[in-house]
């Protein structure tokens, strides 16, 4: 089991799963058409797959850039689901 984590292997079970859950949004939106839009999920997953990425880069040992430049893209991704939640819109 502590070979599944300094791997990186469980960032990827998770990843997987997050692109399982949005497929699942995606047939639920065509099945029940009154079901909320897949793509209004969109920027709050890439924010916590930027995260998941940092976090495999950091227990794979990646470099320190690789893992700044992951958790950036996740801050771009927040700030981006924040400014469509903005209740000003």
């Amino acid at each position: 089991m502590a070979e599944f984590f300094a791997s990186g292997l469980v960032v990827d079970a998770i990843l997987a799963l997050m692109v399982l859950q949005f497929a699942l949004l995606c047939v639920l939106r065509i099945v029940i058409a009154k079901a909320p839009p897949p793509f209004d999920f969109l920027p709050t997953m890439l924010a916590g797959a930027g995260l998941l990425l940092a976090l495999r880069g950091a227990l794979t040992g990646a470099a320190w850039p690789v893992i700044a430049a992951w958790l950036l893209a996740g801050l771009a991704a927040h700030l981006f689901d924040l400014y469509l939640r903005r209740p000003w819109r």
